[in-house]
């Protein structure tokens, strides 16, 4: 092939090239593709084979199977030391601060002679005192019974609490049977909704109110607001006036600037005494009395705590005025 054909060979291939390139802008011009509302081919997505996260029961958890190897000797200690504070559990014994216990197993709910229930507890205490009835109430007494005067945190451990149950079970001359296997079966926790995801935080949550920030609400606050708290719920545990007599509490006269674990003659707890040994300050008295078993673990004063800053400067106002000389406020 000499160098004439081998021109001509390269020209065809350019100019077929060329064609073929004007005829993709022709056709590009006169033809318009229609966009698809949705892709023409479907992608399918693998779903999670993770299971959900299973929603946590509502209530205390169960405890009638734990009764019958339950350690009588651990409830009667528990009870001794906690409960022995406002209740008797002799068989006659008299009314303290909360009703005699002897026979409360299976006992109707509100039927002690001679103990002043509180309305909460008429109102909605209406049944007998079951297993399971003592197993809501002694977990958290004051959840069950909203407004009741049994200022008392309860008894959080599963096994603790059926240790008191089987313990009080004993006080009795014909102890209630124990639970059945199909009570047991039986008893299940109803399950809750599964909780919506939180929403994110936009800030830090403030601290509670301390130092001169809470003597600051103190001196804004209604003394006659914490008043009701003090004689609603404190009053069945401490004397207010000048010169009470202890009680399952020392005496709260004069309480705001004492010195901490002052009240003669009132045998203060072993922690107690280990750790408070300052003043009874507006700031002091905000954090006692924000969680006092916080505070200090340990402590005979099975009190849940006033978890509202208002209402705590409200109560430590009125105990404020339970004094010759109240304590100065901030400016």
């Amino acid at each position: 092939m000499n160098s004439m054909d081998v021109n001509k060979a390269v020209a065809a291939v350019l100019v077929a090239g060329i064609a073929f390139m004007i005829t993709g802008f022709v056709a590009d011009g006169l033809v318009i593709s229609p966009e698809l509302a949705k892709s023409a081919i479907k992608v399918e997505t693998a779903q999670s084979s993770a299971p959900a996260a299973a929603a946590k029961p509502t209530g205390p958890a169960p405890i009638l199977a734990l009764l019958a190897s339950a350690d009588v000797k651990a409830g009667q200690a528990e009870v001794s030391h906690i409960c022995a504070a406002c209740h008797t559990y002799n068989e006659g014994g008299k009314t303290l601060v909360g009703p005699n216990l002897y026979g409360v197993v299976g006992r109707k709910q509100g039927a002690e002679p001679g103990f002043s229930y509180s309305d909460a507890f008429k109102a909605k205490m209406k049944g007998t005192w079951t297993y399971a009835a003592l197993n809501v109430w002694l977990d958290a007494p004051m959840k069950d019974v909203p407004g009741t005067r049994m200022a008392f945190a309860g008894i959080a451990n599963p096994k603790a609490r059926a240790d008191v149950i089987a313990f009080l079970r004993t006080l009795s001359k014909n102890p209630m049977p124990l639970p059945t296997k199909e009570e047991i079966a039986a008893e299940a926790p109803k399950p809750a909704a599964a909780p919506a995801a939180p929403a994110a935080a936009t800030h830090a949550a403030a601290p509670a109110p301390g130092g001169d920030a809470f003597a600051a609400l103190v001196a804004k606050a209604d003394p006659s607001k914490g008043a009701s708290v003090v004689h609603g719920i404190c009053a069945a545990c401490h004397t207010l006036d000048k010169g009470g007599k202890t009680l399952v509490g020392p005496n709260l006269w004069d309480v705001v600037g004492r010195k901490q674990g002052g009240v003669a003659g009132f045998a203060y707890s072993d922690a107690f005494k280990a750790k408070m040994k300052g003043n009874w300050t507006y700031d002091a008295l905000n954090t006692w009395l924000t969680a006092p078993m916080k505070e200090v673990p340990g402590t005979h004063m099975a009190f849940a705590g006033i978890s509202n800053e208002e209402q705590r400067a409200a109560v430590v106002a009125y105990l404020r005025t339970l004094a010759d000389k109240p304590a100065p406020l901030p400016k």
